[in-house]
């Protein structure tokens, strides 16, 4: 079994990379994937970079050169949700692309065509992760190409997705597997809570809410079949 991990950034990755050993490094264009083994599991890391884009095609790099079995993409997220506070795990069951706008066609905002709105994570999955999570919320994710630090923009994307936290990755991480029909969860632990001090918050926070996901990341690498 294969397990293909993608995180946006080195601070992620890197967390992960203190509990699992590394076993072999292999450069596949210019993406660093690194081999690790849990419980008999291969599991491959990799840094996509920030953004929809560096994530599709990090994702299809690891369908298609490495013929991974499942994909996570595990990471930090800003969450939109009044109840949640940093620290807090989000098991994405739904995504979406919350700025993918075809509205002109008469579409709702983030719909995608032969897509749909939005894409569920594996329900294996997201069993998995409640089962080895001692506290998560499950709801859905909103990926956009855009940090958001604007309240405005915060209320549309709750108003019109119902969304938990936002983050730059996770819903086309996902419409690349939905295409390709392999399984995939998006789970993020939350970094900051957008207001006027939001950015400051993600700097702070940013390394002990990826060392959170890098643990809860671990329970569930041990008990996947």
């Amino acid at each position: 079994m294969k397990i293909g991990i993608i995180f946006a950034m080195a601070e992620e990755l890197n967390e992960l990379k203190k509990i699992i050993k590394i076993t072999k490094e292999e450069k596949i264009y210019d993406l660093l994937f690194y081999y690790g083994e849990i419980d008999n599991k291969i599991c491959v890391f990799v840094e996509s970079g920030i953004g929809k884009v560096n994530a599709s095609r990090t994702t299809q790099v690891l369908i298609d050169k490495i013929g991974v079995d499942f994909v996570f993409n595990i990471g930090v997220a800003g969450g939109i949700n009044n109840t949640l506070k940093v620290g807090d795990i989000v098991i994405g069951e739904k995504v979406v692309q919350h700025d993918f706008d075809i509205t002109a066609f008469d579409h709702p905002k983030g719909y995608i065509p032969n897509v749909g709105l939005f894409l569920e994570s594996d329900k294996y999955l997201v069993q998995l992760a409640l089962k080895n999570i001692e506290e998560a919320f499950v709801g859905i994710i909103a990926s956009g190409d855009i940090f958001c630090s604007n309240l405005e923009m915060v209320q549309d994307i709750k108003n019109n997705f119902k969304a938990l936290c936002v983050e730059m990755e996770g819903a086309s991480i996902a419409q690349v597997c939905y295409l390709c029909k392999i399984p995939f969860i998006i789970i993020r632990s939350i970094s900051d809570v957008p207001n006027n001090n939001n950015v400051i918050t993600y700097e702070e926070f940013l390394t002990s809410s990826a060392k959170k996901i890098a643990l809860v990341m671990k329970d569930i690498l041990l008990k996947i079949k």
